[in-house]
Formats: structure tokens, sequence, C-alpha cells
């Protein structure tokens, strides 16, 4: 931004009062506001393409986590068809205690009931948090998802994020001695009956099919958050590029209270080159208005 001064032969001409100083001063002043604002602007704008990058790099992240989702939701689905199939052409008998043998009580139960192990208590959501992952959940459009998310507080979708990753793998440390212990029993069973392995691996396939359903409801959670993130971020980016406009708009005002202070002095000096300046400067900012609206 070019420094504005005033000759000496133009300040001469001022009124000799307070008024007269506020004039000459003005274009210096007005100058100094432009370039505050032309940095603000450039400051949200950076803002803003930094919050869209982060964006992508977050959507990368949530897609890999749909898949991970999509991948344990196939999985159960391929278990208990197959668990299906085997119940009508070999009609296993039901798994007793004896059969399973001397095991971990987890195993025990899991290979009985089917029912794999009680992921940790959820937490309490935020209340917009809550409303806005139902809207994403529901299909809901943009706005309706938006509405509540902008009310949550970035730490807040952050902590909720942590919990539901801690949850999982909460889940998974509980489930790991028991996969263990079932893959010793099918092995203890190996030289057993047909009947007795027909029974235990319906027992496992059942287990199996109720553990990948667990296992994608938390990386649903998981993946549902970080879609919300995405948004959130996205957010944050459409916010400070419309800061970035308004303060556009603040220097161009700054600009054209320079250019009209400056013409003001420039009438009563009659001075052409101060004149022709301000023209200048009007010209200048009409143009930049056709290439920001127009091209």
């Amino acid at each position: 931004m070019a420094k504005v001064e005033i000759s000496d032969a133009l300040k001469s001409d001022l009124p000799p009062n307070r008024w007269g100083k506020l004039l000459g001063a003005t274009p210096v002043v007005l100058t100094v506001v432009a370039t505050l604002l032309a940095g603000l602007s450039t400051g949200e704008m950076t803002r803003a393409q930094y919050d869209r990058g982060l964006a992508a790099q977050q959507q990368s992240k949530a897609g890999d986590q749909w898949g991970y989702f999509q991948a344990k939701k196939l999985r159960g689905t391929m278990q208990r068809s197959t668990l299906d199939v085997l119940r009508t052409t070999l009609a296993p008998r039901p798994l007793t205690t004896e059969a399973i043998g001397t095991s971990s009580a987890e195993a025990r139960r899991a290979l009985l009931t089917g029912e794999p192990p009680t992921p940790p208590a959820v937490a309490a959501l935020d209340e917009n948090l809550h409303t806005a992952l139902a809207a994403l959940e529901a299909g809901q459009n943009e706005e309706q998802i938006a509405a509540p998310l902008a009310k949550v507080k970035d730490a807040v979708l952050t902590d909720a994020l942590r919990a539901a990753r801690d949850r999982a793998n909460a889940f998974d440390a509980a489930l790991k001695p028991i996969s263990q212990a079932i893959d010793a029993i099918e092995q203890a069973q190996a030289d057993v009956g047909s009947d007795v392995a027909r029974s235990l691996t319906a027992a496992r396939l059942r287990f199996a099919a109720n553990r990948y359903d667990t296992e994608a409801k938390l990386n649903q959670t998981i993946a549902g958050l970080l879609e919300l993130q995405v948004r959130k971020t996205n957010l944050s980016a459409e916010r400070h590029h419309a800061r970035s406009q308004r303060f556009f708009y603040g220097m161009l005002a700054a600009q054209l209270g320079v250019i009209l202070s400056t013409l003001a002095m420039a009438a009563q000096r009659k001075n052409f080159l101060w004149s022709f300046a301000a023209a200048a400067g009007v010209t200048a900012v009409a143009f930049a208005g056709y290439v920001y609206f127009y091209s």
C-alpha cells in the first residue's frame, strides 16, 4: 500500500483549525485502516484455505472408517449366512458345556449364548452433538445437520471422538482373550465326533456374527463423529471466507475514503495532479468491482 503524503502547498491551503487538521490527516489514517483491513482479509482467507485442506484430510479418515464399518457389517452377514447354510444342511445339535470342556468362563458363555462381551457404557453426548449425529444417521439435509453442529465446540467433538475410539479399543481388548480361548477349544476338540464339531462350528459362527455386528456399531459411531468433524471444519472455512470478504469490502471503503478526502482537498487547491490521482483511484475501484462481480 503506497504511503500518502500531502504536499506543503496543499497543507497551507487547509483551514488553520481542528477541521483543517482532521482533513489533512484523513487520507493518511484511512490508508492505514485500508492496510490493516487488507491484512485481516488475507489472514482470514488463509485460515479458510487451511480449514479446507484440513477438512479434506479428515474426510479421508472418515472414508476409511466408513469402509471399516462396512467390512465389519459384511463379515457379520457372511457369518450369519454360513450359519444358516449349516443349520439347513446338517442340523447341528445345541452345544453343551461338556462338549466345550474346561476353558475360561467368558469363552463358555460366548459359545453357549452367542453373545459377545458388553462394550463399555456410552458417555452422554452433548445435546447438540447428539442431535447432529442423529440427523446425519437419518440422512437429513446439510442445513438440518449444520444447525445443531454449529453450536458444538471443537473440544466437545474431539472428546466425543476420543471416547468412541476408546470404547471400541476396550471392546477389542475384552474380545481378544475370548477369541484365543475359542481357538484353543477348537484345537482341543479337533479329534472328537462330527456332531460335536458341527455344534462347535455353529456356536462359533453365531458368536462371530454377533461380535461383528457389535464392532460395526462401534465403528459406525466413530465414522459418524468423523463425518461431523469434517462438516464442522467446513463450517469454519465458510465462516473465515465470509469474514475475509467483509474485511475486503471494508478495505475498499477505506480506500474510497482516501480517494474522496484527497479529491476534496484537491478541489480546494484546484491541483490537477491530485485530481487526476483521485480519478485514477476511483477508476481502479470501479474496475476491481467489475472484475469481482462479472468476471
